[in-house]
């Protein structure tokens, strides 16, 4: 008679902690780069992902609203209260905690926690075998919502896919009927290919929607040691219609370009890693907070 299987909690622990070993070592040994093609993705139905036609009510209201607001004056004075308000100050691991109670409504792939899609991204990340600065990208690249906690006008400047204010309002945004009642769809200037910015200005002078990727590369900038391509796929990985649709080049210089190649490399993991089984943050917790002790001090002000 075969002997029995233990399932007790010390068991899988154990069995964990060899199985997240073993995938480290081969990882080492596979020495990938981070703009190596993704793996973990290979059998998943992409089609089934960012079904916007299909969204569900909450999804295409979050859109509207979104459309709407997000304006000029907006942005300005968005940019602005963030630099003059008192900012809190914890732990990468703590702000991944506090932020675990949020849904977001612009989704229309998952309704997991917050803290178990930044892990599913992170370790999507890691069993291709990237490097541990793309792997903790990963794991924070969505810790800007945090702004909802801290008091946003809703999740309309918190979430969703992002674009430029300025300048009209591309076809290749999602729900491009919606923008009509905002009030630079039809100004004089915003409304012009260009609007307030030069041909090929580059990025940087670019006002892109506020929310969390602006709010977190301002975050993180600063006080990391994370590379330029990780700043990029912070900052525009919630930009679809440039780095999935190809909208907006006109504004883009040579350095966005390559800017754009690390934003892509990320965009599978951060999109296809939502269909994968849920994490568990207290065996994972060891592990990445040896990687954010490597890029970020044991405080930030958020």
């Amino acid at each position: 008679m075969p002997a029995a299987v233990s399932t007790t909690p010390e068991r899988d622990g154990r069995d964990f902690d060899a199985t997240s070993d073993a995938v480290d070592d081969v990882n080492v040994l596979k020495a990938k780069l981070w703009d190596d093609q993704s793996e973990f993705d290979s059998s998943k139905d992409k089609a089934s992902f960012r079904q916007y036609e299909n969204a569900c009510d909450r999804v295409k209201a979050f859109y509207k609203e979104q459309h709407e607001k997000q304006t000029v004056e907006f942005n300005i004075k968005a940019r602005v209260d963030f630099k003059n308000r008192k900012r809190v100050r914890m732990s990468v691991w703590e702000a991944m905690e506090k932020l675990n109670t949020l849904v977001d409504d612009s989704d229309p792939d998952t309704e997991l926690s917050q803290i178990e899609h930044l892990l599913q991204t992170a370790e999507a990340i890691r069993r291709d075998g990237k490097p541990e600065w793309m792997q903790v990208t990963g794991l924070i690249h969505d810790l800007g919502k945090l702004m909802f906690i801290f008091g946003s006008e809703g999740q309309w400047d918190v979430v969703g896919d992002t674009f430029p204010v300025g300048c009209a309002f591309s076809e290749k945004n999602i729900y491009p009927e919606t923008f009509a009642q905002n009030p630079d769809f039809s100004d004089a200037v915003y409304s012009t290919e260009c609007g307030i910015y030069k041909p090929h200005c580059g990025l940087d002078n670019v006002m892109v929607s506020w929310g969390h990727d602006e709010y977190l590369y301002h975050v993180v900038k600063d006080q990391s040691t994370l590379p330029e391509e990780a700043l990029y796929m912070i900052r525009y990985h919630s930009f679809y219609p440039w780095h999935r649709e190809g909208a907006y080049m006109h504004l883009c210089n040579d350095r966005n370009l390559k800017g754009l190649e690390a934003v892509r490399a990320f965009n599978p993991y951060d999109l296809y890693s939502k269909s994968d089984e849920p994490c568990v943050p207290e065996r994972l917790r060891p592990y990445y907070e040896g990687l954010i002790a490597k890029y970020f001090p044991s405080l930030l002000d958020w």
